[in-house]
């Protein structure tokens, strides 16, 4: 069996062909740079970037027949067909790799033993079981922790879920000689502007005071 052979006319797109373009639309610039196709540098224009990929994919492959020198409609199926492969498995391999990097860290932070102190800390608190009702559930942390050698910071926040309320709380943690030590500790419930000071229960609730009625206090 012979492969059809290109038209002599290259602005004569066959109707088989004129489809979405998978390895335009994944792959845009990098696949407009192979298929001398150029308008697809677009792509790399902050706006443009949003819509230029579904115009590749809906038009791609009629400006790639046009722009490129095919042996026949089955050679530039082929070489389309490869270019969609390549797209598909970069575009997974990132997915992947973004999800174990994502994933990774917070594992770590989930794991940590600054996380493990302020949870336990807040578990045990009488004034968080008060407010938040006990059992309390906590969430994935978020943040940072960086460790050097025997000493490290770590700032943390994660949600904490009561059987009376919800809210979030903030952590930061210390470590010295080896051992974590918390600096900060607090909760702010879910619908209001109330925090709790675990750490210095004389300090509980402070944002709660507004400054006008400070100022009243102080005044009177």
């Amino acid at each position: 069996m012979t492969e059809q052979r290109v038209p002599l006319d290259p602005k004569v797109i066959p109707p088989e062909l004129d489809r979405w373009n998978w390895g335009a639309f994944l792959l845009n610039w990098i696949w407009g740079v192979g298929n001398n196709t150029f308008i697809a540098l677009l792509t790399l224009i902050p706006i443009a970037n949003l819509v230029m990929p579904f115009v590749l994919g809906a038009r791609g492959s009629g400006w790639a027949w046009r722009n490129g020198r095919w042996d026949s409609v089955e050679h530039f199926k082929r070489v389309q067909r490869l270019w969609a492969i390549w797209g598909a498995v970069i575009w997974c391999g990132a997915i992947v790799l973004f999800g174990c990097v994502f994933g990774g860290t917070f594992y770590l932070l989930g794991h940590s033993e600054a996380y493990r102190l302020g949870t336990s800390t807040l578990q045990a608190s009488t004034e968080a079981s008060t407010v938040l009702g006990a059992p309390i559930s906590t969430g994935i942390p978020s943040g940072t922790i960086s460790i050097n050698g025997t000493g490290g910071r770590a700032m943390l926040s994660f949600s904490a879920t009561g059987t009376k309320a919800a809210g979030q709380v903030f952590v930061e943690a210390i470590k010295k000689d080896g051992a974590w030590s918390l600096t900060k500790l607090t909760i702010r419930v879910d619908g209001s502007d109330r925090v709790i000071d675990l750490l210095n229960p004389a300090r509980a609730e402070i944002e709660r005071i507004r400054p006008d009625v400070m100022r009243h206090h102080l005044l009177g």
